[in-house]
């Protein structure tokens, strides 16, 4: 069969960059190289990635996989040009997941999906992927970037992450059997909303008749826009020595369903999470979605993480040495509960 060249028809016409894809591989290879680590060495090109369970350190490892994305908070990203944190936020989702099953993070994957690459904001987004990556101590080893003009709307794209852990057999979370009622439950306070409920918080934003440009009227110094972009916060460097130590029966991450919806997953029959509600201030950002918006008490608690991003339950005799440790760290931290018979 032959062609007539000066009329078929390219990829490229078709509304997909070959050149513009490779272009961004050769602009993110430097931020992953960065993000190396003993076990995988993060470089880009081949068709998968190695990991050498030996050389992390494991002596009888299983491997926990999560995989997440940021969900509407993009619509934000794209409608303000802050394109610096998602990726942040994107490896927050999947690596705090693997704290809950008591597993280090070591490699991780992106996806990303748009109609027409633009180099530039892609190359944007990747760095901040590969900021979390450095943040949770996992190696960037590659990712897969795809045109698709027709099923997204020009300008638009979506994320989704995917990342490997490990953990000791021993140290497989949670420790179901050595739940008890009046185990202790310490909140590690969170940026904001992280990733969760931004179809509300846009909803909200609109009712209030602000644009993402104006003063953010719960922080002064800044805008709305960059109030509610503030990425997810990473705690593996945080939690991840306590639960090497053994100290920890359990970690909630507080995602979509709050602080009413998450805890139940990880405790044991019988018991429940009793929050103490009062035992922290529910952060400004909040207390504004809640005013603005009408929201009631309890669509708040399951909706929001209203102000803590993670939870760890661990014996009352280990508390204090928790505790201590987390704040060493960097981490606001506060006991927020304790287990109770259901």
């Amino acid at each position: 069969m032959t062609t007539d060249p000066s009329t078929g028809l390219t990829y490229a016409q078709a509304g997909v960059s070959i050149d513009a894809g490779n272009a961004l591989v050769e602009a993110i290879k430097p931020l992953a190289k960065s993000t190396r680590r003993p076990g995988a060495d993060a470089s880009l090109g081949g068709f998968g990635a190695l990991l050498d369970l030996k050389a992390c350190g494991y002596q009888d490892p299983l491997l926990v996989a999560t995989t997440d994305g940021v969900g509407t908070k993009l619509k934000i990203a794209i409608e303000t040009g802050f394109h610096d944190t998602v990726g942040i936020d994107l490896v927050a989702m999947c690596v705090n997941d693997l704290l809950a099953q008591g597993a280090e993070p070591l490699m991780f994957l992106d996806y990303y999906a748009t109609a027409a690459l633009d180099v530039a904001v892609a190359a944007r987004v990747v760095a901040g992927i590969a900021e979390g990556c450095r943040q949770a101590g996992a190696a960037l080893v590659g990712g897969e970037t795809a045109e698709m003009p027709g099923l997204y709307a020009k300008g638009d794209y979506d994320l989704a992450g995917f990342t490997i852990g490990a953990v000791e057999r021993d140290g497989v979370l949670p420790k179901l059997d050595a739940q008890k009622a009046g185990d202790v439950l310490i909140g590690l306070a969170s940026s904001g909303p992280h990733s969760n409920g931004y179809s509300l918080i846009r909803r909200i934003v609109e009712r209030s008749g602000l644009s993402y440009q104006d003063p953010a009227p719960f922080e002064p110094g800044v805008s709305l826009g960059e109030a509610l972009m503030r990425p997810t916060r990473i705690y593996v460097r945080a939690v991840l020595p306590l639960l090497k130590a053994g100290l920890v029966k359990a970690v909630v991450h507080i995602t979509g369903g709050g602080l009413i919806e998450n805890p139940p997953r990880v405790l044991a029959e019988g018991l429940s999470a009793h929050f103490d509600w009062q035992a922290w201030t529910l952060p400004p950002v909040f207390a504004w979605l809640q005013s603005v918006g009408g929201v009631s008490e309890f669509e708040m608690q399951r909706t929001f993480n209203c102000g803590v991003g993670l939870v760890l339950a661990v014996a009352p005799n280990d508390a204090p040495a928790v505790l201590a440790a987390l704040l060493n760290s960097g981490e606001d931290a506060f006991v927020i509960g304790d287990l109770a018979r259901a």
